[in-house]
């Protein structure tokens, strides 16, 4: 029995390029011929043009899509995600996904302390309008390399508030800029991790949005199809 896949985890599944290439589309149309369970993240409201495939793997329960949402404001969000969809356009391809019986969620992340958590609430009642049934957040993360990109991205974008955001990224994190102790990088540590821990839970509740499976939906994973062998023309004819 297979387990889900989940596309779009690590790098947006439609990037600008899918446009052109339909990698993507096509890693669906096998999902499709398969019957293979997956989920889709994704901040591109490109989405949109695969609900015909979609759609038919959604009757089955065998896909969930959920759209990452930063913020509402379409100039910080071209800020931070220059080529990522605008807020706008994520909520109505998640309206259209939804309307066409597929599973939506949202996913706040990165939340950003002193940048956009105070629209925590806001992002996840924008997104149940919209149709989204589950949700949950992610607190920004800063490995490696992206550390200094982000601090050259705050001195140039927010100056006046670069070091207190840092300041409290450190409290979140132990006094570094990132811990990557599974379990706590996503959500951080200490009293303001609380507190918008408390947020969330708060706005999930009034919205009511799905708590036993914040993030992803159960999928199907009994209707899995063993692909068939590529076929090879035979130059005896096509009965041997």
């Amino acid at each position: 029995m297979p387990q889900p896949i989940a596309l779009g985890i690590n790098t947006d599944a439609y990037q600008p390029i899918e446009r052109k290439l339909k990698l993507t589309r096509q890693l669906i149309e096998v999902m499709l011929e398969t019957q293979h369970p997956f989920s889709l993240i994704t901040k591109n409201a490109l989405v949109e043009r695969d609900i015909d495939l979609l759609a038919p793997l959604a009757e089955k329960q065998l896909v969930s899509v959920h759209f990452s949402v930063t913020s509402l404001d379409p100039h910080l969000s071209a800020k931070l995600e220059p080529r990522a969809s605008a807020p706008h356009a994520r909520l109505r391809a998640m309206r259209r996904l939804s309307d066409a019986g597929i599973p939506v969620g949202v996913m706040v992340a990165p939340v950003i302390p002193w940048i956009n958590d105070a629209e925590l609430e806001a992002v996840l009642e924008a997104a149940h309008d919209a149709g989204a049934s589950t949700a949950g957040y992610v607190l920004l993360r800063l490995p490696l390399e992206v550390a200094p990109l982000f601090r050259d991205w705050l001195d140039t974008h927010h100056p006046d508030r670069a070091t207190r955001v840092m300041s409290t990224i450190n409290q979140l994190r132990g006094g570094k800029d990132y811990n990557s102790e599974f379990g706590t990088r996503m959500r951080g540590e200490g009293v303001y991790a609380d507190l918008l821990s408390n947020r969330f839970k708060l706005a999930r509740k009034r919205l009511g949005f799905d708590a036993q499976h914040s993030h992803w939906p159960k999928l199907d994973c009994t209707r899995f199809l063993r692909p068939l062998p590529p076929r090879v023309d035979s130059p005896q004819g096509s009965l041997f």
